[in-house]
């Protein structure tokens, strides 16, 4: 079994070299609110059609960077406070664990950058479950003008905001 990486003289080896129980921890300190840059991103993905099965990826704020392609995440746990799924992708997260931590500020999952309705780029979570230690969780918040995040057949605890989604103080994005 490879590393996830190479090149490939056949698809049954590409296959077998998806890693398969990575973990990913970011082991840089809790932000505090005060410090600029606190953001610590432990896994970015930028290639297309990436698949990680039974993972773990756990850090605060910026956690995962699902930034551009095609991706799949399924069996997976994440563990963030702010912003945590982040990016640009259009990812298909199947039967994920989402795990909020406190946050006196804001507890935000995702922040998907999708800029125009046109664009057929997104996040969809299905089959999952969030747990938390923080109250009052945003499902997500616009960081562009455009995103698009769907939570089906989704197990929450009593914690998301009754809001559910944050316009980022963009009253045209609140849709």
């Amino acid at each position: 079994m490879q590393g996830g990486g190479g090149e490939f003289d056949t698809t049954t080896k590409a296959i077998e070299s998806v890693p398969s129980g990575n973990a990913k921890r970011n082991t840089a300190p809790r932000p505090d609110g005060k410090m600029v840059g606190a953001q610590a991103v432990a896994l970015r993905v930028f290639s297309d059609r990436s698949a990680f099965y039974n993972c773990k990826i756990i850090g605060f704020q910026d956690t995962l960077c699902d930034d551009r392609g095609n991706h799949f995440f399924k069996d997976y746990h994440i563990r963030g406070t702010v912003d945590f799924i982040f990016g640009s992708g259009t990812s298909l997260y199947l039967n994920s664990k989402i795990f909020v931590e406190g946050d006196p500020e804001m507890a935000v999952i995702t922040v998907q950058a999708r800029e125009s309705s046109s664009e057929d780029t997104g996040y969809s979570f299905v089959h999952g479950r969030i747990t938390r230690t923080a109250k009052d969780v945003f499902l997500g918040r616009a960081w562009k003008s455009s995103p698009r995040v769907v939570y089906s057949y989704t197990e929450m605890d009593e914690i998301v905001h009754p809001g559910g989604w944050s316009s980022n103080r963009q009253p045209e994005r609140a849709e």
